[in-house]
């Protein structure tokens, strides 16, 4: 049990208490039960009074000897006697439940409005009878004098269902859109339906025709949207409760148009539920975060109980102090609360149980107060405050009111903020130090620049936390190439960089300098590590924190500021003028280049300055520099002083030079490496140039023969004769 104290008010939490694990045995469950030290205060009122997951709703039967709540998972209905305090029967159902009506004095007749558009009748032995309905359902209520099951939900249509004839009449045809809530009148029998529009329409069944429609969000003060209707609760014949959709509660006389009261819950929250106890004059009502007790003639407020979880539903026992709670949680939640009525009969040792609880200590709610003990009430000097209203004894110390507490801290203790300023500034520092050193030991050797700016951005306090959760370019795999590979380096004088280059230069302005530093202090941390710590541990407090300045340079600072500004926009504006001038230059320069080159090409005079050599080439030194043309049969003979020069030419060069040869080159763009060749290899030419070569080879060979071998007629018989 758990007590709790709002306005002089007591609220019984009687289902508060560690829960068992539902796999242990009962042994198990009252072992554990007894080894904990707060089992003696606990009280399991109705055993097994919980869901698997959730429960939806939650009713009382008319006769008070039943509960009866549904939930989920599996969907379900759970039925608990109160007489036995614990649970009677349960059924599954095929779907969850939207709500459901208890139209019998006990649970022998039930109806339940489903999810997907189902309405189940239910009987004492079980499901009675399933149908179906057009639409989706959000709500229903029974009118006993003609036994029409009325059923509101999506659509204008509040259809009627008699279940003495067992089928449908004809529906009523609201003015509104979508229908949320309904309820018939106890005595009159009067049918009020809210719906989307913020409108109540009253209905009277036995004229099937429309009383009077009742605009409730024009009365409304400080809502800027029309909120629907969200709940609907009689009091008597004429006093009615409308809930709407922004968390107010409006209290009608149903023969005027202006509501007594509205009473607002200050969440912003549906209105799911209401509730009136006429004992107490006071009004239950229920949304998502809390809820609510107050007083029905003044709107003040008497007691609240705020959720761990969404509520979903809540019941009264009428004449009593007793309420269930649905939440979206395994536990059904029981409260008692005594001003608002005695325990109910079956569980009438309540009372006797809570008088013995009123000498116990009870939580009390301290809001805006500061707890000080007496040496911290000596040092602010107030002891003189003892025994006046501004102090509460409480236990070994005082309660206080906090604005007063920290008026006496701050005369005390003047310089503690800029004490506290100060150690921030000191740990910043610290800190940056540290992910300096740590950062640059780690900076790859192709890219540093990119890499040290990609660090920087990851460490960057000002970025967002799903931004400093997101893996860096430098640990993924996929990049790796990019900082170890030179071929992956950043080219300054292609073109497009240099396009980009202004853009670049104002991103990377205001850190340029930064930059500079932190890429010399890399090569420094490498090489005096120790030198740089102990420079930077012998730093004063001094040059750490600065000087304050006065109004006047903060005002000076602000119009240097403005000014730097328009002058950062000229410069950018001017860096890209002159890096479009560049390129378009350079353009111009490289096609009167081909223009030239191509004119060389075709027109080969032999009075142009060019020497004919015997090796098969022909080099013209006086134009263009390094510029050069070859003839097919140097190309061919491939003679080492010609790949020199080949290698020394640029790739222009070498290109227009194998187009004159094998194939043809074209431009298809300006930017570079816009190049389109095209080529066919001559397989003819080829074989024969090969062919020639062999014959050559053969002939060489034949010759050096010819002058090593001797020849024959070198050699002479010289006669001999015999005798």
């Amino acid at each position: 049990m758990f007590v709790n104290e709002v306005n002089d008010v007591k609220i019984y939490n009687l289902s508060a208490g560690k829960s068992v694990p539902d796999w242990l045995t009962d042994r198990r469950k009252r072992s554990q039960l007894k080894k904990k030290a707060d089992s003696r205060r606990q009280i399991e009122l109705i055993q097994d009074f919980e869901m698997p997951g959730v429960c939806t709703s939650i009713r009382m039967s008319p006769d008070q000897q039943y509960i009866l709540a549904t939930g989920t998972y599996k969907p379900r209905v759970k039925c608990f006697e109160v007489s036995n305090l614990s649970i009677k029967f349960e059924r599954c159902f095929d779907s969850e439940v939207t709500t459901f009506e208890v139209i019998s004095d006990d649970y022998s007749k039930m109806v339940f409005l489903q999810c997907d558009r189902y309405v189940e009748i239910h009987a004492a032995h079980g499901r009675h009878y399933r149908l179906r309905i057009p639409r989706f359902g959000r709500d229903m209520k029974y009118h006993k004098p003609s036994c029409d099951m009325f059923i509101v939900g999506v659509g204008r249509d509040i259809y009627r269902l008699n279940l003495e004839r067992g089928q449908f009449l004809q529906p009523f045809e609201t003015d509104g859109s979508c229908l949320n809530a309904c309820e018939v009148n106890p005595e009159h029998h009067l049918l009020v339906a809210g719906t989307k529009e913020g409108t109540v329409e009253a209905w009277d069944p036995r004229t099937k025709q429309r009383c009077s429609t009742l605009d409730v969000a024009m009365k409304l003060p400080g809502v800027k949207e029309f909120p629907s209707v969200t709940a609907l609760k009689f009091r008597n014949g004429l006093h009615m409760g409308v809930g709407t959709a922004s968390g107010h509660v409006l209290i009608y006389d149903i023969r005027a148009k202006q509501p007594l009261l509205v009473k607002n819950h200050l969440n912003r929250l549906p209105i799911k539920r209401l509730a009136f106890n006429p004992a107490q004059n006071a009004v239950y009502s229920l949304d998502e975060a809390t809820l609510k007790l107050w007083d029905e003639q003044t709107g003040k407020q008497i007691a609240y109980v705020e959720s761990t979880t969404s509520f979903n539903d809540f019941c009264t026992i009428p004449d009593t102090g007793m309420f269930f709670v649905a939440q979206e949680d395994v536990k059904m939640m029981t409260y008692y609360v005594p001003a608002m009525g005695p325990a109910p009969r079956w569980c009438s040792f309540l009372d006797n149980l809570t008088e013995e609880i009123e000498s116990e200590v009870v939580e009390n709610v301290y809001d805006d107060y500061q707890f000080v003990t007496a040496k911290e009430l000596a040092e602010l000097g107030m002891e003189h405050l003892v025994g006046s209203n501004l102090l509460k004894g409480y236990m070994h110390g005082y309660f206080m009111d906090a604005r007063l507490y920290n008026k006496a801290k701050a005369v005390v203790e003047p310089f503690a903020f800029d004490r506290f300023r100060k150690d921030k500034i000191r740990q910043e520092i610290e800190s940056e130090r540290k992910s300096r050193l740590q950062l640059e030991s780690k900076l790859p050797k192709v890219n540093k620049e990119l890499a040290l700016k990609i660090m920087d951005e990851q460490a960057n306090p000002s970025n967002s936390s799903k931004q400093r959760n997101v893996p860096s370019l430098l640990e993924d795999s996929r990049f790796k190439a990019m900082f170890e590979n030179a071929d992956f380096a950043v080219n300054k004088s292609a073109e497009e960089y240099r396009l980009l280059a202004p853009v670049l230069n104002r991103l990377d302005k205001s850190k340029a300098k930064e930059l500079k530093k932190r890429v010399e202090v890399a090569h420094v941390a490498e090489l005096h590590a120790e030198e740089a710590q102990q420079r930077e541990e012998s730093d004063n407090d001094e040059d750490l924190f600065g000087f304050e300045k006065s109004d006047g340079e903060e005002k000076d600072d602000s119009g240097d500021e403005a000014s730097s500004d328009d002058d950062d926009r000229r410069e950018y504006v001017k860096e890209m003028k002159q890096a479009y001038k560049q390129v378009k230059r350079q353009r111009e320069e490289e096609e009167e280049l081909e223009e030239e080159n191509g004119e060389q090409l075709q027109d080969k005079p032999a009075d142009s300055g060019t020497t004919p050599h015997t090796n098969g080439y022909s080099q013209n030194p006086t134009t263009n520099g390094n510029r050069f043309t070859l003839t097919a049969l140097d190309q061919h003979q491939g003679s080492s002083l010609t790949q020199q020069r080949i290698k020394k030419a640029s790739l222009q060069d070498r290109v227009k030079v194998m187009s004159q040869l094998e194939g043809q080159v074209t431009n298809v763009g300006r930017s570079l490496g816009n190049r389109q060749m095209t080529f066919e290899v001559n397989k003819q030419k080829k074989s024969q140039f090969h062919a020639k070569k062999r014959e050559a080879e053969l002939k060489k060979h034949r010759e050096e023969r010819r002058s090593i071998v001797r020849p024959i007629k070198s050699l002479r018989l010289k006669k001999v004769n015999f005798k």
